[in-house]
């Protein structure tokens, strides 16, 4: 049986990382998953959608009654997602190998699933630009096998990020990633984090004007697995999901904390009305830790 809670340690590895409190108990809010990813919290709704990847669903867990259901099933194999300025539901999906969206009335719009003609590899996760435009990761996970997708050959012969523009357009941006992961903007949308979970590396890249990338210097390597998702508070400390855990960094690279979790960790976001509650997707666990950190939208 699941236990309602499970405690957790916060662990300090630098100064600047005094302001970060939090739980010293995690709530266990969904306990019977296979592989959870993709948390996003809609403040509307003020619900947490998570996937369930191999068993092909999306959960959901309701904030007011605590009860936790199946959104959507089949789910399309969706693996990361996040919620648009309009509300919407935005995810990606192994199973169509696409990046889509759904409308306020449960209809499902395709935002990309080609470049260049060929078929992304499996989309793995995303994040909204303030212009409208959506940048995702494009790994090779869900077509490896069939556990977490289809087993396919991939079409373009190469793991990248893209931007999906509002007129539809994709660019790809990146290109030298082993197999990029999980991404977020800074505050100021000057910088993009991207993770390379094959290398454990946590990229910096600088964002142009015109949504060209530049730089790419590896700003951190995870020394406990490998880096999934990530997301930054409005201090600008960039949270990272690791084997251990969540790591905590600052901008500069350095590691200023962990709150260290029982699971390998997936993904993560912050939630609740104050944007101070973290959702935690650990391999069969949904999580949630109030913390003292804000995160971005």
């Amino acid at each position: 049986m699941t236990p309602d809670r499970i405690r957790v340690q916060w662990q300090s590895h630098d100064d600047r990382f005094a302001p970060v409190r939090g739980d010293r108990f995690a709530a266990v809010l969904f306990g019977e998953g296979s592989w959870l990813e993709g948390p996003a919290y809609s403040p509307a709704w003020r619900t947490v959608l998570c996937s369930d990847i191999p068993n092909d669903r999306v959960l959901s867990f309701d904030e007011a009654s605590g009860a936790v259901g199946v959104w959507r099933s089949p789910g399309g194999y969706a693996n990361g997602r996040t919620v648009d300025r309009a509300g919407r539901m935005l995810q990606c999906e192994h199973g169509s190998r696409s990046v889509t969206r759904t409308e306020p009335d449960g209809t499902v719009t395709v935002l990309a699933d080609r470049w260049e003609g060929k078929r992304f590899n499996s989309p793995n996760d995303l994040v909204e630009h303030s212009d409208g435009s959506v940048w995702f990761t494009d790994p090779t996970y869900g077509i490896q096998s069939d556990y977490e997708g289809f087993a396919a050959d991939p079409e373009i012969g190469g793991n990248h990020v893209y931007r999906r523009d509002p007129d539809g357009t994709v660019t790809r941006v990146a290109a030298d990633l082993a197999q990029p992961n999980g991404l977020a903007f800074s505050a100021d949308e000057r910088t993009l984090y991207v993770t390379d979970t094959e290398r454990a590396h946590l990229r910096r890249f600088d964002v142009g004007p015109d949504g060209a990338l530049t730089g790419g210097e590896v700003l951190a390597t995870c020394d406990a697995g490998a880096w999934d998702g990530v997301r930054v508070d409005t201090a600008g400390r960039i949270w990272g999901a690791a084997h251990d855990g969540l790591h905590v960094l600052d901008p500069d690279g350095t590691l200023l904390g962990r709150l260290l979790l029982p699971e390998v960790c997936s993904n993560l976001t912050f939630g609740g009305p104050k944007r101070n509650v973290l959702y935690v997707t650990a391999t069969h666990l949904l999580l949630s830790v109030r913390t003292t950190a804000t995160g971005l939208r």
